[in-house]
């Protein structure tokens, strides 16, 4: 599967990069149903930070994003699973076709990871490089400022108004 083809179903709800269940049911092949039924049987091995369900409010925001209509809509509220959730579900769901498919989601939550701290990089790069050019450009608008300052002065002094006696006329 294509890792960009995962990564866009990858959503940061909660301050964490999560799958929702119905994403996951897609690329596993089962129903959501079914998916949910396995979690919900071995909801011990899926504590808080390994899947949590969405409010209300988070599907709302959601769904604006997807562009969807109200339009019917879902029962219950959907599971989201962080990626150490995804690989629990993996064992779960206890087939081949959801192993091959957990590690591809982990290696597109890894491509992701990586993204971020290369971002993360360039930015500091960036703002070094602000500070760095901000000092020059402050020095030469000083050198430029000061040239024109002079040159304004040397025009002052000609245009002046000489003392002394003036020839006549």
């Amino acid at each position: 599967m294509n890792l960009t083809v995962i990564q866009q179903k990858i959503y940061e709800i909660r301050e964490q990069r999560v799958m929702l269940d119905f994403d996951l049911a897609v690329l596993y092949e089962v129903e959501t149903k079914f998916l949910k039924r396995a979690v919900r049987r071995n909801i011990s091995r899926f504590p808080s930070d390994f899947m949590f369900q969405l409010t209300k409010g988070e599907w709302n925001n959601l769904r604006y994003q997807f562009g969807t209509s109200s339009w019917g809509g879902i029962r219950y509220m959907p599971f989201a699973f962080t990626e150490h959730g995804v690989a629990m579900l993996a064992s779960v769901l206890n087939s081949e076709k959801a192993v091959n498919m957990s590690v591809s989601i982990i290696r597109a939550f890894i491509a992701m990871k990586q993204m971020a701290l290369q971002y993360k990089e360039l930015a500091e790069q960036l703002a070094k490089l602000e500070k760095e050019t901000k000092k020059q450009f402050k020095d030469i608008y000083e050198a430029l400022n000061y040239l024109l300052q002079k040159k304004q002065k040397e025009e002052d002094f000609i245009k002046r108004e000489r003392i002394g006696f003036k020839k006549g006329n």
